[in-house]
């Protein structure tokens, strides 16, 4: 199986190159605009992750924009949340996709994190929150969402809140899900931003690796990507500078460390996605700070 999904991923590599081989890009500016700090989640080391009261606290550490995840519930609203089902971070059980908001967000979801003395927002009542509403808390805060399931309909009813918060010009659309990221692009028109999903990352390291990068043409704005995959390391200085001269932003998840974050900066990353942005952004404050 392996050697099949190698070989598939060199094929589409090789698809890729001859495609684009008649129509090299130029070269063109990295977007300077996003947010280097972008809090993981919200800041989900010292709040229940994805809940209004991260994110907010996660802008009071520091973080330039959000990361979040977003599922649909059974009656159509996109709610913030990275399971498919409740259990791992509420006191409910079930699939997302089978519950309505109404029963969303009647679970608790600071349910089981920390104690009262290491979470100030024990005695508040803490519910999964929708993308409507962080759009209206955080009017202007980039926010980077990520489509975990293909829920049909999904990347439209997406499409239609930020649409409605007026919020194309700070948002970013990821998925792993090639299919999501493409449906995503045709009901959008292209007017949002997307990240590359797995298979064009996939296909990108490949032709990096044959030093075919150039003959790529991205539609995409920024590749997400962990440090190291099954211990192979990803991130490198050539490899940042290869996204880079496709106009194509590096964004690293997930990195919590001080020492991590500085190496990740020298080598030119533009985007750390971080449990920890008060951590960041002191490290982005310089020496001394």
């Amino acid at each position: 199986m392996r050697r099949r999904t190698y070989g598939i991923v060199i094929l589409m590599a090789g698809v890729a190159a001859i495609a684009s081989i008649a129509r090299r890009p130029k070269s063109t500016p990295v977007d300077g605009d996003w947010p280097v700090n972008l809090a993981h989640r919200g800041a989900s080391a010292r709040a229940p992750e994805n809940t209004l009261e991260a994110f907010r606290a996660a802008l009071e550490d520091g973080a330039g924009g959000l990361e979040t995840d977003a599922h649909m519930t059974h009656d159509g609203e996109i709610v913030l949340i990275h399971d498919d089902t409740v259990e791992r971070t509420t006191d409910g059980r079930g699939f997302v996709r089978e519950m309505t908001l109404e029963e969303i967000q009647a679970l608790d979801a600071g349910y089981g994190f920390g104690d009262d003395a290491d979470f100030p927002y024990r005695a508040r009542d803490l519910r999964i929150s929708t993308l409507r509403e962080v759009y209206e808390e955080f009017p202007g805060v980039p926010i980077n969402i990520d489509i975990k399931e293909a829920a049909p309909g999904i990347e439209r009813a997406v499409f239609e809140v930020v649409r409605s918060a007026g919020a194309e010009g700070h948002t970013l659309i990821a998925s792993y899900r090639h299919g999501i990221v493409e449906r995503f692009r045709c009901v959008s028109g292209g007017a949002i931003p997307t990240a590359a999903s797995r298979r064009e990352i996939e296909i990108f390291l490949v032709l990096y690796a044959l030093r075919l990068t150039r003959l790529l043409r991205p539609v995409y704005v920024a590749l997400q990507v962990p440090v190291e995959h099954r211990g192979v390391r990803i991130v490198t200085r050539s490899f940042v500078e290869a996204a880079h001269a496709l106009g194509v932003r590096v964004d690293v998840w997930t990195i919590d460390d001080e020492p991590g974050m500085r190496w990740l900066l020298d080598l030119g990353v533009d985007v750390i996605m971080t449990n920890r942005p008060a951590v960041l952004a002191k490290v982005l404050q310089g020496p001394g700070a």
